[in-house]
């Protein structure tokens, strides 16, 4: 630190400001470039810093990784949290929330097109403030008309900690993919459907997926182009939605040179492939949409009609979870030591 002394004699004074001011013309620079090159060496940290933590905590990350990990990756529909950590303990790497079974499960309403963006995330934010599996989310034709909506859906979903999409090519008022009457879009609003989607991402590890429901009303080639289109639009995965003949996906799989999924969904289309069967087709995205919700309900009208009928439940207490079940599943005993422990701090 340089400190200049004013003095009466003006000479004097000049004298020693002078050299000061040739010292500063050489210090200048150099400190100059040293805050510049410690500016720069702070943004890289934060930079890589931030890469890391993307890295660490990005759902879309490890979704890729369970999809390189597990091939074919088996992924199950989990109507709510506890179904999810019912998956989880199961041994699966990646769960689903179907659209269907939002609109039935969530709200008791078919599969039509009538949820909304906010009943979706309700049961997202659910399932993944308790499961750290990936969770894939079925958004129908996006949750809205416009590719505003498309991507305000896409950034509210890796918002709320959801790893993966998939969109559809039917028209808005959309039918479930195994009824007859589906009717789709023109093979380029699905591209710009897909595009919205894409461009939208607030996460590049996001996963988003393609689903065709053309098979039904175009045929093999028409989907096939679709598929294609589809992927040049930037979409990751091609979810080939009722498409009945094992040894089609195969040219589902050439035709993109990307990841297919297929949809092995009870009482539809589609025969009950095996993880094996479809391997050899060359998929590598196994879907199983419902079957938990499905095997609850039936349980639950069960023994609904069995209180009913007998005045007692009895009979059917063998095909319960047990509350000991229960309470591993969503772990009672952590919460209930917590709780314990600060009424003794209290003390």
């Amino acid at each position: 630190m340089f400190v200049i002394l004013s003095i009466s004699n003006k000479s004097h004074t000049l004298k020693r400001i002078r050299p000061f001011k040739k010292v500063l013309f050489f210090i200048y620079p150099v400190i100059f470039a040293e805050i510049v090159q410690t500016i720069t060496n702070i943004l890289n940290l934060k930079l890589l810093l931030m890469q890391e933590t993307t890295q660490i905590y990005s759902a879309g990350l490890r979704f890729r990784e369970a999809m390189k990990q597990e091939k074919p990756l088996q992924i199950v529909g989990t109507i709510n949290a506890n179904h999810a950590l019912l998956a989880q303990q199961a041994g699966f790497n990646a769960i689903y929330l179907s659209g269907g079974g939002v609109a039935a499960g969530s709200l008791g309403i078919p599969d039509l097109g009538i949820t909304t963006l906010e009943d979706v995330l309700i049961d997202i934010q659910r399932i993944t403030n308790v499961c750290t599996l990936p969770l894939l989310v079925d958004v129908d034709t996006g949750l809205g008309p416009s590719a505003f909506n498309i991507a305000r859906t896409v950034k509210s979903l890796i918002k709320a900690g959801a790893a993966a999409l998939h969109i559809e090519d039917q028209v808005g008022a959309k039918r479930c993919g195994h009824r007859p009457g589906k009717e789709v879009v023109s093979k380029e609003e699905m591209v710009d459907r897909l595009k919205a989607a894409v461009d939208a991402r607030t996460d590049e590890q996001f996963v988003i997926g393609a689903r065709t429901d053309a098979f039904a009303n175009e045929g093999l080639e028409k989907t096939l182009e679709r598929a294609v289109a589809y992927k040049e639009a930037g979409a990751d995965f091609i979810f080939a939605e009722a498409v009945n003949d094992l040894t089609l996906y195969r040219k589902f799989v050439k035709a993109t040179g990307i990841p297919v999924m297929a949809n092995i969904t009870e009482f539809g289309m589609i025969k009950m492939y095996t993880v094996d069967e479809l391997k050899a087709a060359g998929v590598e995205l196994i879907l199983y949409p419902l079957s938990a919700f499905r095997a609850a309900n039936k349980a639950a009208q069960n023994v609904y009609e069995h209180i009913r009928k007998d005045g007692t439940q009895q009979h059917v207490l063998s095909t319960m979870q047990t509350r000991e079940e229960l309470y591993q599943s969503i772990g009672y005993y952590d919460y209930e030591q917590k709780l314990d422990n600060l009424f003794k701090k209290k003390q």
